[in-house]
């Protein structure tokens, strides 16, 4: 184990195929983490942070601290009205297709790691078709693509195919993929993608070492600057997340809509959205030891990010349960996930899935279902939020 360590890479080095971009936003929102010191804000911090018109970077960071916490329904409230000032009663529906779960990256935490012992798949064109008519028939008009991080396996002119694929059946194309060059993520902009998502883990790169052992997905660096390049490759949209609980959730989440704050400010025409997913149970995996993020401060983190940035949506997937889910739609969440399987194939009930799971989902409910959800709650589920002229 100790020769192992001694040959992998270093994690902060880019690899020969990697695109370097001259950009400061990295340090900016390194050197930003590192400074915070959420336990020096005080409660008279967050009160005046509430009864600030525009949330400044410094009120960003009150919210996130824990003398927040006995003001989250202050916070819940005021998140609530920012999210129907701009959004309306709106709630943006979508479900992800997984295509591929072939993955060359070590990742201690992920279902997919390569050194896990999981039913490996991979959809060819004709299924990937057939998958795709099944989820159109429930109405859906925005899906999600995503495979394992194998660039050998799930290459991309195989993804571009998928797009092409996916713009015959829906009218939005997301994807949450390996990160890539601007000149591949061009590519599959002109093969029909409009957003991509990229889950960052954590931005403590000391930590982030620790977590992945092997693969493209451990240069730290070329991950954070996934999202500038794939603007500068033409993408109408930006997705950010940290995986809360890999290490310290506040000083992630802060990264986290610090680095959207900085590139919308940068590429003002850029949609930003934001994930907040907490870790789940993986097969094969009783090492992980998250450093839990319950209820209130997950509640806490997203009303902190509606504050900060009240044009970005907010994505909640169903890592999520159904009652957490459908409590921050009614808060500050415009983006729900539906009709989810986190299998290769596996939306054809009548066959089983090809390829495992890449984590336990917790909110298995049908389009139909979360649908009805929505309207009780006196909100619009809106199947396509985009229309091509």
């Amino acid at each position: 184990m100790k020769k192992e360590r001694e040959h992998r890479n270093d994690h902060m080095v880019y690899l020969p195929d990697m695109e370097i971009l001259d950009s400061d936003i990295e340090k900016r929102v390194i050197e930003r983490m590192n400074s915070y010191d959420y336990d020096s804000y005080t409660a008279k911090d967050v009160k005046m942070a509430l009864g600030h018109e525009r949330c400044t970077l410094k009120d960003f960071e009150a919210f996130l601290s824990p003398a927040a916490l006995p003001f989250l329904e202050d916070m819940a409230r005021k998140a609530k009205f920012e999210t129907r000032k701009h959004f309306g009663n709106s709630i943006y529906m979508f479900t992800p297709l997984y295509i591929s779960n072939y993955c060359e990256n070590f990742c201690i935490y992920c279902g997919f790691n390569c050194h896990n012992h999981i039913r490996r798949a991979k959809l060819n064109e004709e299924q990937i078709e057939t998958e795709m008519k099944e989820i159109a028939k429930s109405g859906l008009q925005e899906i999600l693509l995503l495979t394992g991080e194998s660039k050998k396996m799930s290459d991309v002119k195989y993804i571009g195919e998928a797009c092409k694929i996916a713009r015959r059946y829906f009218s939005v194309v997301g994807l949450e993929v390996y990160p890539m060059n601007s000149d591949e993520y061009a590519y599959l902009h002109e093969c029909g993608a409009d957003y991509v998502t990229v889950f960052q883990e954590t931005y403590n790169s000391d930590k982030y070492e620790t977590l992945h052992l092997a693969g493209h997905k451990r240069i730290f660096p070329y991950r954070l600057r996934a999202q500038e390049r794939a603007i500068r490759g033409g993408m109408r949209g930006v997705g950010f997340a940290a995986l809360l609980g890999l290490d310290d959730f506040r000083k992630d989440a802060l990264a986290t809509g610090y680095h959207a704050y900085l590139l919308q400010r940068k590429y003002p025409h850029a949609e930003i959205a934001f994930s907040c997913p907490r870790l789940r149970p993986i097969i094969n995996n009783d090492r992980i030891n998250p450093m839990d993020v319950h209820e209130t401060q997950l509640l806490q983190v997203i009303t902190a990010y509606r504050l900060f940035m009240p044009f970005a949506n907010i994505t909640i997937s169903t890592r999520e349960c159904a009652r957490v889910r459908d409590n921050l739609i009614g808060i500050a969440a415009t983006k729900i996930s539906a009709g989810v399987s986190v299998g290769i194939g596996d939306h054809q009930k009548e066959e089983e899935a090809r390829g495992d799971e890449q984590f336990e989902i917790s909110d298995g409910r049908t389009v139909k279902e979360v649908y009805e959800v929505i309207k009780n709650q006196g909100l619009q589920p809106v199947m396509s939020d985009y229309i091509y002229v």
